[in-house]
Parts: C-alpha cells; structure tokens; sequence
C-alpha cells in the first residue's frame, strides 16, 4: 500500500466525524456563549473592562476548522478595538476579527487548533454594523461587521448597486475585502460599463478605508483613514487577514435590473468545447451575457448553467422577484442527500456515483417546480442565492489570469483533465470528489473603473502591468465533502497540473478564502506554494516599490507587533 493509500484510508476519528457533522448541519447555528467568569480557559490577563468576553467554539463553513473553546469579545465601537489592540500588544495576545466564519482557508485559526491559546477572537457581526449612503457621490459608508446583504439592502434602497458581488449574503463586508471576494461578470460584447461599476472585486470598489494601526509618534495602535490611492491602501484593500479594517467607503453605480436564466440541457461536451468550437460554448454566453456560471455536478453530463443579463424591462416570460435566495431546492435538501452524504464519508465513497445525478435531479426539477428558470429583478436579489443552510462543502481555487479570447481554452482544458482524472481514480476504485466544479469569470481590479490609480496589491485579480492583454480571470473550484478520502491526493495533482498547464500563456493565483497549496497531508500544506510560488505570481512583472514585498513590508509597518496575524498568515507574509 502506497503512502497516499495508508494517509487516505488512515483518516483520523477527528477528521472524519468533521465530515459527517458538517454533513448533519441543517443550519448555521450560533454556538453557545460562556461568560468569562464562568469559563475554565484561564481569563486573559488584565482585559479591557467593558467589552463584553466570553470563550465561544469556533468552526469554519465546512467544519474543517474547529476548536472547541477560544476567547471571543463584542467591541462596541471601532474605539474599542483600538482598546484591545493596545491590549493585545502588552501582554502578548493577538486578535482575529470574526464575521461570518463563511471561510475555508486557516487565516484565522489554524487548522488544528494550535494557535488558539493566546488569540482573542473580535466579534464584528454584532455591533460594528453602521451604513451610511451618500447619494450625491454614490457611495456607501460601511463598518465591517455589517453583511452583503444589509449594505446592497440600503444600496438598494438608494438607487445604487454593485455588478457582481459572491453570492452568499450572510458574509460581512470586512470578510469579503480581505479575501478579495467576486462575483462573476465581464462586459457582454458592446456593452459600456456603468459608471461606478467595476467587473472585478469588491476590493476594487474601495475609496476610503480605515483600519487599526500602528502609530509611531504616540507609540500606540490609533484608528487612521486612508485614501484610495495611498500607498497604505494598496496594501489593506485586500490584507489576506493581516490588519483589522473598521470601516470603509465603497463606490457604487446606479443600479441595474437583471435576468437570470439557468439552463440543465447544454452538454458538458458542448459548453466546455475546444476553443473555436461553434454552438452553446462557455464563451457564447459571455459574449451574449458577460455573466455567467456553470456548476458541474460528478458524473453527469449536463452543468447547470445560470445566465445572467442587465434587463431594464421585465422579458415577458421572466418571473419578477422581489427578495434574494429564490434557489430554495439548493437550501432545504431532501433527506435522501443527507443519507448519501453520510454514505460518502462513512465508508461508502462510491455512492457518489449515485450523489452527483441526485444533486443535478434536484436542480432541474427545482428550477422548474420553484419557476426559478428565469427570474428578474434588481441586482441584489439575483446576486444573493446562497443561503447558510445549504450543503457544507469543502472547496479549494484557483484564478487563471489571461486573454479573454483564451477562456475557452482554460475551460476545456480543466475540465478535460478534471474529467481524466476523476475516470483514473474511479478505475482504482477511488472516488475523491462528489461536490460540483464551478466556473466563473470576472474582470480584473482596473482602479481606472472607480476613478483610482492604485490597486489592492494582494488580489488575485490585480492586472498584470507586463501583460495588458490579461484581461480577466476565470475562477475553477473543486467542491467535495470534508473528509472524503482520497480528496487531498486528488486536489495535489490538479493543482501541480494547473501550476504546470497555464505557465505558457496565463497567470495562475490562489484563492484566498478556499483551498490550495496541497500536498496528500492536506491543504496549505505544500512549502512550494506557500513560500515560493503564491509570491512569485504577486512579484512577477510589479515594480519593486508596488509588489508582494512592498505590500508585506507595508503590513508590517501598520501592525509591527503582528497583534493582527496568525500562525499561516505569519508563514505567508513572513
């Protein structure tokens, strides 16, 4: 038996009952809260009187990350965190701000707890959640605590809104900068974008940004308010963790009316076509649409495909919707995929022969049932449509930066090989994924789009001043439960294969929030990656003064005591 044989089939107890927890979870249940005098962690020294402390269990969206008892506080104001970053400094402690804990990758807590002892969790979710919008320059003042949902409500309510933004609206607005969260949308042919607007990241929509630093001259951390294009900003707009943002003020456009419609019937043979190809291709639809997604189901042939399109007028035969969320099938699952899940981590990984049709069944008979096929409304409701309460998956991603006239290619080239290789492993009796493969495309982070010429540094969609024919980015995530076996080997091999695949002709970065750098022992894991290859994509063709190392340096000198890091943010932005 080879060594990927006996770390695959040797599963520890803790990993696997993980797996069938998060399988369990009907809802994203708040954990319960222990006051500080009746806790048994010992009370961290000194704490600032005021702010609410309580030891609280912490588990990230797939369950993967979990620790049973760390320390988490409810600052009032941003004032209060100030409070507790000068706290932190004197006695040794660090602070993780805490939104939703919507989140993959160990930016926070490590993967095993062991960086917990000494950090004080920040609750942002409960109090830090101000929105302020100001019609006269279009733009939405926002603390970091508040969710999507809340500020593209008041947005909303203004006349405003975003392009595309991730479609979860629980995640908090801090979350999403400092992952560099997206959507999925480039311009359709011929279209103009609209002012305000941008086709990249959230990151990308920042004009002011205020955080909690290190000031020298009083030796102590303050609350300072940067501008987009300080050099301070290029760094914090995207920090991947590093820092702890309080408030921030977006630009946003008028809003738009949109279309969405989901298509089951389009071959994977034929949307995932060579490059040329004529028909019902990937890039069809973005010529027609600009925004799309496919979601790909294991061992079916048909993704399911959701079109979207600015739509001023309702089309006749759209139903017009009035709230996010409107997917209601893909929240409240059958019993019978909970029964096949538990199947698949529980000893049984060929049922997912049986679990990726189930899934694609759901969908189809769903949209038809919910007549959700073709929906219409503002922004925001088409936008949003993942709820807490769906499937618990693990994920790990990638952005591929390139031409847009090369997207074709990078599709059918990934999926080619995801197909192979999933055939290889199913021939040796393996099954390691049995969630869906999803694909998005966005623009990149152009600061021109918001009127700005400085762009967050450590974004995954940072244009490429040494290639301005790299255009966008097209998104590939490969979803499975956590804890199935064989999965890591698998997401390792895909991951050298992409490094390997797209060198020639585009640029391959991590995404953030999900998982990467894999070896068989798992993700983040890989030396290669971490230390060598993520860096090297965010130094390659950047001046010195505006790279990953001025950026890093940039951190460091806002947070000199790393009051704001953990144990793999210090390892990547050693």
């Amino acid at each position: 038996m080879s060594d990927d044989d006996e770390r695959a089939r040797g599963l520890s107890r803790r990993r696997l009952m993980q797996g069938v927890a998060a399988v369990g979870v009907a809802a994203w249940i708040p954990f319960e809260q222990i006051p500080a005098a009746q806790s048994a962690l010992p009370t961290p020294p000194s704490f600032p009187g005021g702010i609410p402390l309580f030891q609280q269990a912490y588990k990230n969206w797939s369950g993967a990350i979990s620790v049973d008892a760390v320390w988490t506080c409810t600052p009032n104001t941003p004032a209060d965190v100030v409070t507790l970053a000068n706290w932190a400094r004197a006695n040794g402690w660090r602070l993780r701000a805490k939104g939703s804990s919507h989140n993959w990758s160990p930016l926070s807590l490590a993967v095993n707890g062991s960086d917990a002892a000494k950090v004080v969790l920040v609750d942002t979710k409960t109090k830090l959640t101000a929105i302020s919008v100001d019609t006269s320059s279009s733009r939405v003042r926002v603390q970091t605590g508040a969710t999507m949902l809340a500020m593209m409500t008041a947005l909303e309510a203004a006349g405003l809104g975003i392009t595309a933004s991730p479609a979860p609206g629980d995640l908090t607005v801090g979350g999403v900068l400092a992952i560099d969260g997206h959507g999925t949308a480039v311009p359709k042919t011929g279209e103009t974008k609209p002012a305000g607007h941008t086709y990249g990241s959230i990151s990308n929509l920042v004009q002011q940004i205020t955080a909690v630093v290190w000031d020298a001259a009083t030796s102590s951390y303050v609350l300072k308010t940067y501008h987009r294009n300080d050099v301070e900003a290029g760094a914090l707009m995207t920090h991947v963790g590093r820092s702890f943002i309080t408030e921030v003020v977006l630009q946003a456009g008028a809003n738009q009316r949109l279309r969405c419609q989901s298509w089951f019937d389009v071959p994977a043979t034929e949307l995932f076509a060579p490059a040329g190809s004529s028909g019902r291709t990937f890039t069809s639809y973005l010529s027609s649409a600009g925004r799309v997604e496919a979601i790909w189901f294991p061992f079916t042939d048909k993704p399911w495909l959701k079109v979207w399109s600015v739509a001023p007028s309702k089309p006749l035969l759209s139903r017009q919707v009035n709230s996010p969320y409107n997917y209601t099938f893909s929240d409240s699952l059958p019993q019978s995929i909970f029964d096949l899940s538990a199947q698949i981590i529980g000893g049984n990984p060929g049922a997912v022969v049986d679990f990726g049709p189930l899934n694609y069944n759901i969908v189809a008979a769903g949209l038809v049932t919910t007549f959700t096929y073709d929906i219409w409304g503002w922004s925001k409701n088409l936008l949003l449509y993942v709820r807490p309460s769906t499937l618990r998956v693990t994920a790990n991603g990638y952005a591929i930066v390139c031409k847009r006239a090369d997207v074709q290619r990078v599709i059918q080239e990934f999926t080619s090989r995801y197909s192979a290789r999933l055939a290889d492993f199913r021939s040796q009796g393996r099954f390691p994924m049995n969630g869906p493969v999803e694909i998005r495309v966005t623009g990149l982070d152009k600061p021109a789009d918001v009127g700005a010429t400085r762009s967050p540094q450590l974004s995954a969609l940072r244009p490429r001043p040494d290639h301005p024919e790299w255009d966008c980015a097209v998104w590939l995530d490969i979803l499975t439960l956590p804890g199935t076996p064989y999965a890591d080997v698998f997401y390792a091999e895909m991951e050298q294969w992409i490094y390997s695949n797209y060198a020639s002709y585009a640029d391959v970065r991590p995404e953030w929030s999900k998982g990467w750098a894999y070896t068989s022992a798992g993700a983040w894991t890989s030396n290669d990656v971490v230390d060598t290859r993520v860096p090297t994509t965010f130094r390659t063709g950047y001046p010195t003064n505006d790279n990953w190392d001025s950026g890093r340096a940039m951190l460091d000198i806002l947070d000199p005591a790393r009051v704001f890091s953990s144990a793999f943010v210090d390892k990547l932005l050693l």
